[in-house]
């Protein structure tokens, strides 16, 4: 059970967050800012790229790896493929994880490392592989680790990932808030050199300045009722979230809340784009998770029966494609099943900034489901 109380009680989500997951959200701004400071120190700002690579390949560990491909897939558009390239091996752990680079990639690619561990022998024979190829190495991986060394082996540009000192008691959580902009922010410079998306200084610092705008709305001193972080975690309680995202940038911000509330809460959720998701999911939600399921004696006591879990939809909007919107059309499709909706828009703003609000306020809304379940 989600224990609501919790959300408005300021010190007991401290003594709860023993991970500092809500001080990493809350940081999120500053670790961009970092980020670039990183990046312009390890020379990005100074490239002089001959022109765009053929392609770009994207490995690392967990969903953190994930989360990067997907948004710097997003924002390249169709200016340059972007491949994620998926680990193989027997189990999660460091050691076990290896990577092959794609049989076509050569000279004209470019390989971006994102890993938040830095100590994957994987990684190393795969940055090895690349220098043999005569692939463009980038990594961006906490300093001091073994990867710095393959990179530096290969003649590839290492970029320190930006941590805070509380992160090395312990391995990070791959979704925890603000290991996605460590390792995302510092390519985002460097694409930008390249001409694939734009990234420039300014508009990397009003990502940063949109992330702070969501903290301060979103913090833990802020109630529930004006909060719609808390709100959300509060609406997601015993209930299985069907996330429905409108809009190229709300995609991946859709993918990433489910991965967050998998690895940081325990809670399993759906998603799918609109308007796909109402083919997708219309079935479900008038099945036994719709809201108005309950096939025995309505007026039964229910005190000593454990409460049955019904799907509640998320709907994350960003632009939708050519100004049409399938919003209407979802939210006629739940409410005719009695399934309860929330919504989440971002403010005005480039697709970088709305981008970052939207991955912000779910970042923080699974924080505290994760908080309060485990309360």
């Amino acid at each position: 059970m989600l224990d609501e109380s919790l959300l408005d009680d300021p010190e007991a989500l401290a003594r709860a967050d023993r991970r500092g997951l809500l001080r990493g959200a809350a940081e999120a701004g500053a670790r961009v800012r970092t980020a670039v400071r990183f990046a312009a120190e390890a020379g990005v700002n100074d490239l002089r790229p001959d022109g765009r690579p053929r392609a770009v390949l994207i490995a690392g560990p967990g969903t953190a790896s994930v989360g990067v491909a997907e948004l710097l897939g997003t924002l390249a558009g169709a200016a340059c493929p972007v491949v994620r390239i998926h680990p193989a091996g027997v189990a999660p752990a460091a050691g076990a994880l290896r990577w092959e680079l794609p049989g076509w990639a050569g000279p004209v690619d470019l390989l971006l490392i994102a890993t938040p561990d830095g100590s994957e022998p994987g990684l190393g024979i795969l940055v090895e592989q690349a220098y043999r190829r005569g692939c463009s190495v980038v990594a961006v991986t906490p300093a001091r680790s073994p990867i710095t060394e393959a990179v530096t082996a290969a003649h590839g540009l290492f970029v320190p990932m930006a941590t805070a000192p509380y992160e090395q008691e312990e391995p990070l959580a791959a979704s925890a808030p603000g290991v996605l902009w460590a390792l995302l922010t510092p390519l985002l410079a460097l694409l930008d050199r390249t001409g694939l998306l734009s990234a420039p200084p300014d508009v990397l610092e009003k990502v940063a300045d949109r992330l702070d705008q969501v903290a301060e709305r979103c913090g833990p001193a802020i109630a529930t009722y004006s909060n719609p972080a808390k709100n959300l975690a509060a609406e997601l309680a015993e209930a299985l979230p069907v996330i429905w995202t409108e809009g190229v940038s709300a995609a991946p911000a859709g993918r990433r809340f489910a991965a967050a509330l998998a690895e940081l809460a325990g809670r399993p959720a759906l998603t799918a784009q609109l308007p796909e998701a109402l083919a997708a999911h219309g079935v479900l939600l008038s099945g036994p998770l719709a809201a108005g399921a309950d096939p025995d004696d309505f007026f039964r006591d229910r005190v000593e029966e454990a409460q049955a879990l019904h799907a509640r939809v998320v709907l994350l909007r960003d632009r939708p494609i050519g100004g049409l919107s399938a919003a209407p059309a979802a939210r006629d499709l739940a409410l005719s099943h009695d399934t309860a909706i929330s919504e989440l828009e971002p403010e005005d703003g480039d697709e970088l900034e709305t981008l970052a609000e939207l991955i912000s306020i779910t970042d923080f809304a699974a924080v505290y489901v994760a908080l309060a379940f485990a309360a």
